[in-house]
């Protein structure tokens, strides 16, 4: 079978396996202190699903495509653990653990990845920016890309009360799910320079207001759902039409 089909069914399995969709929990699942029982079929696919693990297995295959992580006890992920090498990984799903707080400027180590899933946690803050000195200078400047090939971002089912800042980074993003969190307003420059994305999900809010320019750089937006706070997306389409 050519690597073509093996890719074709790494991704099919990814969006099929346990976590990938399903119900917010966040129960702990009884502790184990034993060698995880992580699946590995020795090409594309890892999966450490119902696991009961606490961490990130130590010996993470970096040649890896698809890592299913889902429904364990993990509170922290990290994704450059030192080294400078780079990771296979297109396809990673931490859903349904334990993390309340995640950082993504440290996944400089995660070129290839094009889905991340974390639907399902408790995560209050997810940090995209990141201040890097400046050239040259004491002072500090933004990074200006992160995770170039990522593509569908899933933080659905957590404790967000503002949309991360800082997505513009996410340049390649496509699909952005974010429904049942405890967002309360969307902001002019909270999509900024998402210019691929064409799918946002913001359904099961607390959204009161959208400001007018909240989309203004979304030329390829197909897709807004908002079912539950339809009032307010209309008003934001009528301030629009004027």
């Amino acid at each position: 079978m050519d690597n073509y089909h093996l890719h074709v069914i790494a991704v099919v399995l990814y969006f099929n396996l346990p976590g990938s969709v399903g119900t917010k929990s966040q129960q702990i699942l009884p502790a184990t202190h034993h060698h995880s029982e992580c699946r590995w079929d020795g090409q594309f696919l890892l999966n450490c699903s119902f696991t009961r693990i606490s961490t990130i297995p130590e010996d993470l295959s970096q040649i890896a495509v698809t890592a299913d992580l889902s429904y364990n006890n993990i509170k922290t992920f990290v994704c450059s653990d030192g080294r400078n090498e780079e990771w296979m990984l297109k396809h990673l799903n931490l859903s349904n653990n334990l993390i309340s707080e995640l950082t993504l400027t440290t996944c400089t180590n995660l070129p290839n990845l094009e889905t991340l899933n974390l639907s399902g946690n408790a995560i209050h803050t997810l940090t995209l920016e990141m201040l890097i000195p400046a050239q040259g200078s004491k002072k500090y400047s933004i990074v200006d890309r992160l995770l170039p090939a990522l593509k569908v971002l899933s933080v659905e089912r957590n404790n967000l009360n503002t949309v991360p800042r800082g997505l513009g980074l996410l340049q390649s993003l496509q699909t952005l799910h974010m429904s049942s969190n405890a967002i309360q307003q969307i902001d002019p420059k909270d999509f900024q320079n998402c210019l691929q994305l064409k799918d946002i999900d913001l359904r099961n809010n607390k959204i009161t207001k959208i400001d007018p320019d909240a989309f203004r750089d979304l030329n390829n937006l197909q897709v807004v759902k908002q079912y539950s706070c339809f009032n307010i997306l209309w008003s934001w389409i009528s301030v629009k039409m004027l």
